[in-house]
Order: structure tokens, then C-alpha cells, then sequence
């Protein structure tokens, strides 16, 4: 690894410190081949000019290949001689319906996010030919504009930053960097495998087009560019319209959608989505969402996965929303009610105070009482405020509580008998006397 040294001849920079804008701390994402390679050498080179720049690497072991194990130990070597603080991540892939290349990448930025430190930047290697590659995978998808934009320079990853300061350049020039600098990298050698559809056309196509057109890498870029510059232009249009839909809370009103033209309802949809945080829809998702779930019938409950979020209706207005985990008959005993309770399956943190607070003020349970948190109940309730008993369905339906939030409530219990529902309401049964306690609830 001798070699690998920063103290070889430097070729000329293929980046400046202005390139990265105003971000001092990296992250850069190291799969130890020629393009992360590149990049993290020149991220060292540009912190022995500037010291204040902070950079770490992450590797993510994904165990698809017999190599993984000496590519992990290569990217940490490397790492050590280079000064760069080194992060190993181990992913399992499970490729479901979506295939491998594409369960691979979710789980490596999945791993990723668990790593970026607050007010570090990520950085990755893409290319000016992965860029084309991207365009023309979209192509084939048939994906409209936003699709057709491929990869941007700069995006928003996770509250973070995501940098691509390689997108202009070739890959051709990053091998030229590479040579100069006397690197060594790694060859994955799943990179031969034509049966992945991004292998296909970089050892198939891009060879004939660019050997026919050679600067069509180029042109694609640009081509790309123009979709990012015309969806932007559609953001700032439709940006007020928006704003104007969007309910507090998030929520989505249908009615004035119902007289847009087909084309500027799409629009609306797609960008409500990407507001929310939700990936790009294909045209028959929206088809689906607009057929199925706005415009079902009144008593209907319907709704469309858009993976891992559901969009359901409720009261005239579309949601997006993440679906409950926790079992209907989940009963969860809190054996230390002095302590905060930690719901299983993202569901929050239930809670006592005996000082005022958020929470609904119940009694405090008596010694011979077990308490526990449950999410569902049956027969007549009787809660405070109300002269009638009622069945909790009703009771969600006179709160306009909507369906899915129902199931996600936690309901405190003292043995059989409910107490409260966290945030909504206390029954009679749980009225306080002289003493009592707060009963409150931090939703994840």
C-alpha cells in the first residue's frame, strides 16, 4: 500500500473547496472502487490545504460477494494510511420484488443514514457515465421529467446534504487521476455481469453510443439538466396552489383537485408526495390513488401502499400516512409506572407526572391494580363529559380521530378496566380524587 501514500505526486485537482459550498464536515461513501477511490483521495488532498476539514469514510459490507470480507479489510488499510476515520456497516439484502441491485442500494443508504454525524455532508462518486446510465434506466421505466433528471448535484438526503462532486467528470478521467496517483482500487467483479441492467449498458450500450456520438455523455447531462430546470419551474408555479391545499397536519384536500384537468392534478399529487417525504409514484399509483381512494364511495375506508406509507381518505382530505405496527391485541404491562414506558414497534414513550403537564390527569392506580397499555377495548365506555356510555369506535368517530391513528392510541388500563386513552379522553372509571397523576404520550 506503499503507494497509496499522500505523499506521492498529486495530479491536478479535480475539485475545489468551493465546490463543496459552505460544508466543512464529510462523509464520504467508500465501497473501495475506483470512483470512491478517487474521491477520497482528493478529499485528503483538499484537507492537508485546508485543516479545519473534517472526513470519514463509511464502508458498507453488503456480503454479496466471496470478496467482501478482504474489500472491507482493503478499505480500512487504506483509510488508516490515509488519516481517515474508518466505519464499517453491515447490511443483510433482501431483494423481495424489487431486485437486487435496487435492495442493495436502499440498504447501503439506509446504513449510511444511521452514521452521518449533525452538520456532516454526504459525498458520493457518481460520474458523469453513471449519469447517463441513470437517464437512460429512467427511459426505460418510462419515467416522465422528474424521472428523466437522474442524479442532481446536490440534494437533501436525510436532513443532511448530499454532494456529487464528480458528476461532470468521465470516467476515463477519474482512471487518468487515478493513474497519476499511483492509487490502487478495488474490481468488483459483479461489475461483469451483464444480467444487472446498469452492467448491460455500461459494457454494451454506452460503449457503442459513445464510439458512434462521442459526447453523448454529455448531451445527457444536459438533457437532464433541462428536465431538472423544467420540474423546478413546475415546483415554483404550482408551489402557492400547494401551499393553499395542504392542510395543518399534511393532509390533502380533494375537492378543489376534482375540477383540475387530469394533467395538473397529477402535478399536485406527485409534488404533495415529495413534500411529505414519499418516493416519486409511478403513473398508475396515481391513476390508482385518485380512482381508489379519492374518489371512493362515502362510507368506503380505502386505501393504496406506496411503500412504507399508505395514502388513505378521511373527512374530504387525502393522508399520507406510516401504518400501524403494533398488534390490535398487543397488551403491554407496565410493571413500573414511575418509570416511562417504551411502546414496542415505533409506537413512543407513555408516561406519569405527578406535576402538571401535557398529559390527561387520571387517578393513580391502587396497590392491588396491574397496569398496562392496550390498543383496543370493547363494550360500553363510559367517559367523562358524556352522560351516555359508547363504544370506542364511536367515540373516535365523535373525536374525528381518522381510522388508521385509532389503531396507534395507546389506551392505559388498570386490570380490565380502561383509564384513559392517551391525549383524547379519561373515563369515569379514571376520574381523579384528591390525588392524581398525568398520563401523557411523546408519539414517535
Amino acid at each position: 500500500m506503499a503507494n497509496d501514500s499522500m505523499t506521492a505526486m498529486l495530479p491536478g485537482p479535480l475539485f475545489s473547496l468551493s465546490d463543496l459550498g459552505a460544508h466543512r464536515h464529510f462523509l464520504v461513501g467508500f465501497s473501495g472502487g475506483l470512483d470512491s477511490t478517487v474521491l477520497l483521495h482528493q478529499l485528503v488532498a483538499l484537507r492537508a490545504e485546508n485543516p479545519a476539514l473534517s472526513v470519514r469514510a463509511v464502508h458498507v459490507h453488503h456480503g454479496l460477494s466471496a470478496h467482501a470480507d478482504a474489500w472491507l479489510a482493503h478499505c480500512r488499510q487504506l483509510c488508516q494510511v490515509w488519516g481517515v476515520e474508518f466505519i464499517a456497516c453491515h447490511v443483510i439484502v433482501s431483494p423481495g420484488g424489487k431486485g437486487v441491485e435496487a435492495a442493495a442500494r436502499e440498504a447501503r443508504y439506509q446504513a449510511i443514514e444511521t452514521v452521518l454525524a449533525p452538520g456532516e455532508a454526504l459525498l458520493t462518486a457518481q460520474h458523469l457515465d453513471d449519469q447517463s446510465e441513470t437517464f437512460l434506466l429512467a427511459l426505460k421505466r418510462g419515467s416522465g421529467p422528474a424521472g428523466l433528471s437522474a442524479m442532481p448535484r446536490e440534494m437533501q438526503f436525510s436532513g443532511h446534504t448530499l454532494l456529487r462532486p464528480l458528476l461532470s467528470l468521465s470516467r476515463t478521467e477519474l482512471e487518468h487521476y487515478a493513474q497519476a496517483a499511483k492509487l490502487h482500487w478495488i474490481d468488483d467483479d459483479s461489475n461483469t455481469d451483464t444480467r444487472y441492467d446498469r452492467n448491460f449498458l455500461r459494457l454494451a450500450i454506452l460503449p457503442e453510443l459513445k464510439q458512434r456520438w462521442p459526447h453523448f455523455p454529455q448531451a445527457v447531462a444536459r438533457s437532464a439538466q433541462l428536465c431538472a430546470e423544467q420540474e423546478q419551474l413546475l415546483d415554483e408555479l404550482l408551489a402557492e396552489e400547494l401551499e393553499a391545499l395542504v392542510q395543518p397536519g399534511g393532509s390533502l384536500q380533494i375537492a378543489p383537485l376534482s375540477t383540475m384537468s387530469e394533467v395538473r392534478r397529477a402535478a399536485i399529487l406527485r409534488r404533495w408526495l415529495a413534500y411529505l417525504g414519499a418516493k416519486m409514484p409511478s403513473r398508475e399509483q396515481l391513476k390508482r390513488l385518485w380512482d381508489e381512494v379519492a374518489m371512493s364511495r362515502e362510507d368506503a375506508m380505502p386505501c393504496l401502499h406506496i411503500t412504507p406509507w399508505e395514502v388513505r381518505r378521511f373527512q374530504g382530505a387525502l393522508y399520507l400516512v406510516k401504518p400501524a405496527r403494533i398488534p390490535r391485541d398487543a397488551c403491554i404491562l407496565w410493571d413500573n409506572p414511575q418509570e416511562p414506558l417504551q411502546l414496542p414497534a415505533g409506537g413512543g414513550q407513555v408516561y406519569f407526572r405527578e406535576t402538571p403537564g401535557n398529559g390527561l390527569m387520571v387517578r393513580p392506580a391502587k396497590a392491588d391494580e396491574t397496569v398496562s397499555i392496550r390498543f383496543a377495548a370493547s363494550g360500553l365506555l363510559h367517559i367523562v363529559g358524556r352522560d351516555k356510555g359508547r363504544g370506542l369506535k364511536k367515540i373516535w368517530q365523535e373525536l374525528g380521530v381518522a381510522p388508521w391513528e385509532r389503531k396507534a392510541v395507546p389506551l392505559l388500563f388498570y386490570n380490565e378496566q380502561l383509564i384513559a386513552a392517551a391525549g383524547y379522553f379519561i373515563t369515569q372509571q379514571g376520574e381523579p380524587g384528591p390525588d392524581q397523576w398525568y398520563f401523557g404520550w411523546l408519539p414517535e
